[in-house]
């Protein structure tokens, strides 16, 4: 069987403001119902495919387990990673800990993030690397060319691929992003595809192939593997072993060293989504090029993407033509179409004039559900806060804050020092400054309040915890 790795750490700022650091893509319903994650643990699932081993980081931790368990997966190992240290870290680990079960073993290393409209025919297509795979080939997917892109790197043949079925070929070499003039040359020539980033190889022979080209990395992660600790079923890798590893991508530390390199074509459709011009291609703009949401309204417009991320905001274009627009209840970002891979540049200024929405989501995700702010003032902020079933909040106090809570829908069980009662639609609970409480869903159907805070400090870090189920300090 084939091990899936799906890695899922990454910040996505190039579809800021949907993608933000606190929530990136991967975690995000892009297109269609299902996120792009779930996505990605559906496309690798089957009889040929054991349970996926998922690398994450420690945010999103809970995330991945939701959204698995939305769809009916249950994950094999979920790895935390302390920091983001690039792919080769992260594949690595994987390795080092598929080996300690068999070294043998299958393992299909793919982020988390991308799309593929045809999911029988990638499964084809890992199919057709087994063979190399298990022989001893370090197995990578090479996507067929649709347009000359700068945003991915490329994968060099040995010579022309012919029809691109699914099967083995030679790689020449690897080759980094390039400008517009070498994109259109090398789709030209017809030798190049895309690097895909997602690889087919038996743990021994990835370990093999670090031990020869990446040995800096053996000793740090080795330690960070051998000293994981358990947390709630994830495996927390040790910090500071991980934190002496290279920060260094795969590509950078073994595929482009490697000799034992096979590529399997794939021309049945694929995007990283890298940019807002790559999901205006996904969604399927209509004769003119426009692509909208739900709650956008195009008029009189060409080439255009128009999205609104929320139920109460709609966007309007009237006489657009190449333009991105995408609304959220907190950002809104305008682009020109051509500029699409400059998103990143928004992020960056953001960040530097201290905006929080440079990097928090308008919804904050808790292992117990989510919250958002409503109204914020100087000494006062409203809340809606939604809670799971058959979740609950820590224990906790605040020094600056005294809380009022109203349902709104469901029950909660709310503890208020020695007080525990529950509180009904409509019913209300008084918190006092100081008071140790809890709210807690006791059943089976989502519960949400609202939360009215007063107070000289309303920041998140003024909680004191006493007891938490999710182990959070």
């Amino acid at each position: 069987m084939i091990t899936p790795v799906l890695l899922c750490g990454g910040s996505g700022t190039r579809l800021w403001p949907l993608s933000r650091k606190s929530y990136p893509k991967q975690f995000v319903a892009l297109l269609g119902d299902v996120t792009l994650f779930q996505a990605s643990a559906q496309r690798l699932s089957g009889p040929e495919f054991a349970a996926p081993m998922v690398l994450t980081n420690a945010d999103f931790r809970f995330i991945v387990g939701e959204q698995l368990d939305d769809i009916g997966i249950t994950p094999g190992a979920v790895l935390i990673e302390p920091s983001g240290r690039n792919t080769a870290p992260a594949v690595l680990a994987a390795a080092l800990w598929q080996a300690r079960q068999d070294p043998e073993a299958l393992m299909l290393v793919a982020p988390s993030d991308h799309v593929v409209p045809d999911p029988e025919a990638f499964r084809q297509a890992v199919a057709a690397g087994v063979g190399p795979a298990q022989a001893g080939q370090l197995v990578t997917f090479g996507i067929k060319p649709t347009h000359a892109e700068t945003g991915y790197g490329y994968l060099e043949l040995d010579g022309v691929p012919g029809d691109l079925a699914p099967r083995p070929i030679g790689l020449k070499r690897f080759v980094e992003k390039p400008n517009a003039e070498a994109a259109a040359a090398m789709l030209a020539e017809g030798t190049y595809l895309w690097n895909a980033g997602i690889f087919l190889f038996k743990a021994a022979t990835i370990l093999d192939a670090f031990r020869a080209h990446a040995p800096q990395l053996l000793a740090p992660v080795e330690a960070a593997v051998e000293k994981t600790t358990p947390d709630l079923g994830f495996y927390r890798l040790d910090p500071e072993a991980w934190g002496e590893a290279e920060d260094i991508s795969i590509d950078y530390a073994v595929m482009e060293k490697a000799r034992n390199l096979t590529v399997i074509p794939f021309a049945a459709g694929w995007s990283d989504l890298g940019g807002w011009d790559a999901v205006w291609r996904e969604t399927g703009p209509d004769a003119r090029g426009v692509a909208t949401s739900g709650h956008a309204t195009a008029i009189d417009c060409d080439n255009t993407l128009l999205r609104s991320e929320d139920a109460g905001l709609e966007v309007v274009g009237i006489g657009l033509d190449d333009i991105i627009t995408v609304a959220m209840s907190d950002a809104v970002l305008v682009a020109h179409v051509s500029r699409a891979q400059d998103v990143k540049q928004a992020v960056a200024a953001l960040k530097a004039k201290g905006r929080k929405q440079a990097e928090s989501f308008p919804k904050d995700h808790r292992p117990w559900g989510w919250f958002e702010s409503l109204v914020i003032g100087e000494r006062f902020q409203v809340k809606r806060i939604h809670v799971h079933p058959g979740a609950a909040l820590s224990l906790q106090s605040h020094h600056h804050r005294s809380e009022h809570w109203i349902v709104v829908e469901g029950t909660a069980k709310v503890t208020v020092d020695d007080v525990v009662k529950l509180v009904s639609e409509n019913q209300s609970v008084y918190i006092p400054l100081g008071a140790v409480h809890r709210m807690e869903n006791p059943g089976k159907v989502p519960m949400v309040l609202i939360e009215v805070q007063t107070g000289s400090y309303l920041g998140e870090d003024d909680i004191i915890r006493y007891e938490d189920i999710y182990a959070r300090g």
